[in-house]
């Protein structure tokens, strides 16, 4: 039991792994072996591609389904091992391609033999896996879980002579290509043919599989669907309009697509006696990569044939590997006319004709490359055409409009298939449609023309208006936009604008008949003896103040007076601004011939009178008066909260910085609006008085003092300073005293003041670094640090401790910054320790003192 049951998982483990999103492509191909009493054998060979470094393997085994081709039934399903694999790549690439791409394949052969019963219509073989790689850029955005389906077909005894015994076409092009985004390129599927038929290629579609999701399955059976193509592409153009495949030859040609996966089928037909008796086919999904060729690259043609003659030109390509240019052009004849070194041409023919481009690129170097193309200089083809009917289900007729000033119009290419210069055409749904026409001439000239189509279910019919009011025996114009054939009722008439002058209100109801498409639509006239028009009360504004006039009327155009007081006199509601103290509005409003006039007194009473004042400083800190003045009932001050009153004209306020005060007045004269003031009070910013770090001189030695802070400045007392009044006197004592205290006091710009202090020590000594012999660094706050107290010094070099051992335990160059007797911050017993100090004096000379020191616990 435990063996059938290992047996079990081993089968599932191999049909399992049909996850084949590392396979790139696949064919099948057969040779003819024996027959014999109605039967037939064919050895197949099954051919898959994988992406080298997949880590992934073939399914091993896979089923090869065979299904009869006239009916579509399943004959048989096989069962099929993996025979052999191989590793193929490109091992030189190309040395004119830049950043080349990998190009390798793991191919894996399924072979088998099949002996088939011989049918008047043949087999086909099948195989699926699952799925192709994500991110196909040929196929429908989007798509998720597209595999793919291989097959070949094997002709039958009806169709020709002894067909059966066919060996199928097999390809034999190299698949090692490197195929670079936007360049030209040759792909080969060529393929040979034992039996000497005629070989036919083409685009075809690529098959998706039927199902089976990750396990391993038969093929369902025939007609295999297509892989959703998208943005732009097809089966029949699977790398795009410039690409194409010679179907003598089976190469593929022409300028590759942007970088990316493109999945590609080519078929051959194999042809005996002018009959198709099998069709073959490649799926491969070719990498475009992002890399350039050293080439000559240009269009096929140019066309100059709009409005200039002047062409511009560059190589198509842009590997960095091009190093020269050379261009020529050259008349029809041959002759040159032109030629250049540069990158790019720009060049303006003499004459109209055709003429013919060379480029030459690395001439005589490395990845040389050269092409021809040509340029049609026919100015004045213009491509054009008008339309009529755009509804569903009714033909749309087209118009060729295409001029020419060389040669003639000699074909038109539409969009929906016609090559009729004038077609008509019946679109099956409904929608925006862009009809494209391209147009050629008999000198060569071709050129596109694309417009946008709305096909509808209706007709266009647009109307000025829908309804209107007329004062009675006026006329009215009724307009309407429509292409087509149009009918009044009750009116008889065919106009786009009939004038109309009904008595009484009248509903006409408008027709259009646009080939066989119809619509309608309505206008109501009403008609009117009189304008209502109501207008608002008289009323009271503060002088100066806009105002809106509001009116109720049905009239249609209005007037106002004085126009040069209303800001638009023709509107109904206009905006009115005036300093009188009593004007009179009057507004005229009118339907046609019918009018009504009336009047709005506006009455303007000035604002109240306010003051606040004229704007001031003060120091941080202080207060300020406010002194407002009004003509007005009460007031206000805001913001109100750092004032002592807000509601009297000459508050004090203490603000802590700078402040805009707003003083409202009100009354009760009419205008509900406050007149409103402001001042402002600048606080200027707190003082910062600084004199100075406290400092050790000696006698005779100048001492400059500097304070700062403010921008005025007084020291006290005066004694040895060059000068009491600025903020940067000199000190010099040439007599003892122990320590001189000077106070500055600090002013800033409008008077604020200031104090700060310096003690500065007067030593009678040369200059000197003094040191203590002993410090006891308890954290008790008295001499806990070992510092260097200079005198006389300009600069201290170093102040360096030594232990006993010699080993440096602190350094430090900044006067009064000591040692706090630890050791990576380990607290060091009581010994002694040797110091050096090494400094200039103020006079410029080298000074230089050693000593020990005593660390006391």
């Amino acid at each position: 039991m435990k063996k059938i049951f290992s047996l079990c998982i081993l089968l599932l483990c191999f049909f399992s792994k049909a996850k084949a999103d590392h396979i790139t492509g696949g064919e099948i191909f057969y040779t003819y072996s024996s027959g014999l009493s109605g039967s037939v054998t064919y050895n197949v060979t099954f051919k898959l591609f994988m992406r080298c470094h997949s880590n992934r393997r073939f399914n091993d085994p896979t089923i090869v389904s065979i299904f009869d081709k006239g009916t579509n039934a399943r004959f048989k399903d096989i069962t099929v091992a993996l025979s052999s694999s191989e590793t193929i790549s490109m091992n030189t690439p190309d040395p004119c391609i830049s950043n080349p791409p990998e190009v390798c394949f793991v191919v894996g052969y399924y072979n088998f033999t099949i002996t088939l019963p011989s049918t008047s219509t043949g087999y086909v073989l099948a195989s699926q896996v699952n799925y192709r790689i994500a991110g196909i850029n040929n196929l429908l955005g989007g798509y998720s879980n597209i595999g793919a389906t291989y097959t070949a077909e094997i002709p039958g005894t009806g169709q020709v002579a002894q067909a059966s015994d066919n060996s199928s076409a097999r390809f034999v092009g190299s698949d090692l290509v490197a195929v670079c985004a936007n360049n030209r390129f040759t792909y080969s599927f060529a393929a040979s043919d034992n039996d000497g038929d005629n070989l036919r290629y083409s685009f075809c579609e690529a098959y998706r599989s039927g199902g089976g999701g990750n396990m391993v399955s038969a093929t369902p059976p025939p007609p295999f669907e297509s892989v959703p193509y998208g943005n732009n592409y097809n089966g029949g153009s699977p790398l795009g309009d410039k690409v194409h495949i010679d179907p003598a030859t089976g190469l593929i040609t022409g300028t590759a697509p942007g970088a990316g996966v493109y999945v590609v089928t080519v078929c051959v037909e194999e042809l005996r006696n002018g009959i198709v008796i099998a069709r073959q086919r490649k799926d491969l999904q070719i990498n475009v990569a992002p890399c350039n060729i050293a080439a000559a690259l240009l269009q096929p043609d140019y066309m100059l044939c709009k409005t200039t003659k002047t062409i511009f030109l560059k190589n198509l390509s842009t590997s960095p590997l091009i190093r020269t240019y050379f261009w020529e052009l050259s008349d029809r004849a041959g002759r040159p006319i032109y030629g250049s070194s540069t990158e790019t041409i720009n060049y303006t023919f003499p004459d109209t004709g055709t003429y013919f481009i060379k480029l030459v690129i690395n001439r005589g170097e490395a990845c040389t490359d050269s092409t021809q193309s040509l340029v049609r200089v026919y100015p004045g083809f213009a491509p054009a055409y008008s339309f009529n009917g755009i509804c569903f289900k009714k033909p749309t007729v087209f118009k060729d409009l295409t001029t020419t000033v060389y040669g003639r119009v000699d074909s038109w290419s539409w969009s929906f298939g016609s090559t009729v210069q004038s077609p008509t055409f019946t679109f099956p749904d409904m929608g925006v449609k862009n009809v494209q026409l391209i147009a050629t001439n008999t000198v060569g000239c071709r050129d596109t023309v694309t417009k946008e189509l709305n096909i509808v279910d209706k007709p266009p019919l647009n109307l000025a208006f829908k309804d209107t009011l007329i004062c009675i025996g006026d006329p009215v114009t009724m307009r309407v936009q429509a292409t087509g054939n149009l009918s009044w009722t009750p009116i008889n008439s065919n106009s786009p604008s009939p004038t109309v002058s009904p008595s009484v209100n009248t509903t006409y109801v408008v027709k259009l008949d646009d080939n066989g498409c119809l619509n309608s639509d309505s206008v109501l006239v009403r008609v009117t003896d009189h304008v209502e028009l109501t207008v608002m009360a008289d009323t009271m504004i503060c002088r100066g103040d806009t105002i809106q006039l509001r009116i109720k009327s049905d009239g249609f155009n209005y007037s106002w007076l004085p126009a040069n007081q209303v800001i638009d006199p023709t509107r109904p509601n206009p905006f009115v601004v005036t300093t009188n103290p009593l004007t009179t509005y009057t507004v005229t409003a009118n339907i046609g011939s019918c009018t009504d006039t009336k009047s709005i007194n506006v009455s303007t009473v000035p604002y109240p009178f306010a003051y606040a004042g004229r704007d001031t400083i003060i120091c941080f800190n202080s207060i300020a008066h406010l002194s407002g003045a009004t003509d007005g009932s009460s007031i206000n001050w805001s913001p109100s909260g750092d004032l002592n009153n807000p509601r009297i004209l000459n508050p004090v306020v203490t603000p802590s910085n700078t402040t805009t005060y707003v003083l409202s007045a009100g009354d009760t004269k009419g205008c509900p609006k406050p007149g409103i003031d402001s001042v402002t009070v600048t606080v200027l910013p707190d003082i910062v008085a600084f004199a100075g770090r406290d400092t050790s001189v000696i006698v005779n030695q100048p001492l400059q003092l500097t304070a700062s802070g403010g921008s005025d400045y007084l020291w006290t007392p005066d004694f040895g300073l060059s000068s009491t009044k600025i903020a940067n006197p000199v000190a010099l004592f040439n007599e003892i005293n122990n320590a001189v205290r000077y106070r500055v006091q600090v002013y800033n710009e409008v008077g604020c003041i200031d104090s700060a202090f310096i003690t500065v020590k007067i030593f009678n000594t040369g200059p000197t670094v003094f040191v203590p012999t002993a410090f006891s660094p308890n954290s008790d706050g008295r001499n806990d640090l070992l510092r260097p107290i200079a005198v006389g010094i300009k600069q201290i070099e170093f102040f360096r401790i030594f232990n006993r051992w010699g080993q440096l335990v602190y350094t430090t160059s900044t006067n009064g910054k000591g040692w706090d007797g630890t050791i990576n911050g380990v607290p060091q017993a009581t010994t002694v320790y040797v110091w050096m100090v090494k400094a200039i004096d103020y006079n410029d000379k080298p000074y230089f003192q050693k000593g020990t020191v005593t660390l006391i616990k």
